[in-house]
């Protein structure tokens, strides 16, 4: 069975990245429209490979880091941007793993898996969506799926009853179901 894949941004709404990446290589406060465009996409692929949260957060940042003090040395060849973000974002996940079978003294991985970038993205435009939900409806979802709280947990931390936590993830995911597929290209 084929994989739907509707969460792929189309190439018309992409801003000229090459403009982006040469204001940027101009005045380095520009990075920061590169880094709100390709966060998702980065954090996504990272959180997808090293199934812990913290680490992901820690990596991205990491990325981000090495892009920003690289960009000088960033040459336009045609190639997407978040092509060369990819790569950062793979040696930094090998670095990783070498680094942790170095503490538990045991053989590194043979190799990182290369990214499913098309996957990367689309979790990329899911966290976007969560980020559109309303403010209660997008913390109950966050809290339940992202940090894995149960009902009664989120409850507690909001001052709501189950049943109105209930309610809030039952239509936060209406919501987003709604957005995901108003959004296949």
């Amino acid at each position: 069975m084929a994989r739907r894949r509707p969460l792929r941004q189309s190439v018309s709404d992409a801003p000229d990245e090459r403009l982006l990446i040469e204001a940027a290589q101009r005045d380095l406060s520009r990075f920061a429209d590169l880094y709100e465009l390709y966060f998702d996409r980065v954090y996504a692929y990272i959180v997808r490979r090293v199934q812990d949260r913290g680490d992901a957060e820690d990596l991205t940042s990491t990325v981000f880091h090495h892009a920003l003090a690289n960009l000088s040395r960033f040459e336009w060849r045609g190639a997407p941007f978040a092509a060369w973000l990819y790569r950062i974002a793979a040696n930094a996940i090998a670095d990783r793993s070498t680094r942790l079978a170095r503490e538990r003294k045991i053989e590194p991985a043979s190799g990182i898996e290369e990214a499913d970038q098309e996957e990367a993205q689309d979790q990329a435009r899911v966290f976007a969506f969560v980020r559109e939900l309303p403010d209660d409806q997008r913390r109950v979802v966050v809290m339940r799926f992202a940090e894995q709280k149960s009902i009664r947990d989120v409850a507690e931390a909001l001052g709501r009853s189950e049943g109105a936590i209930k309610q809030l993830q039952f239509r936060g995911l209406e919501n987003l179901r709604a957005r995901i597929g108003g959004k296949n290209v």
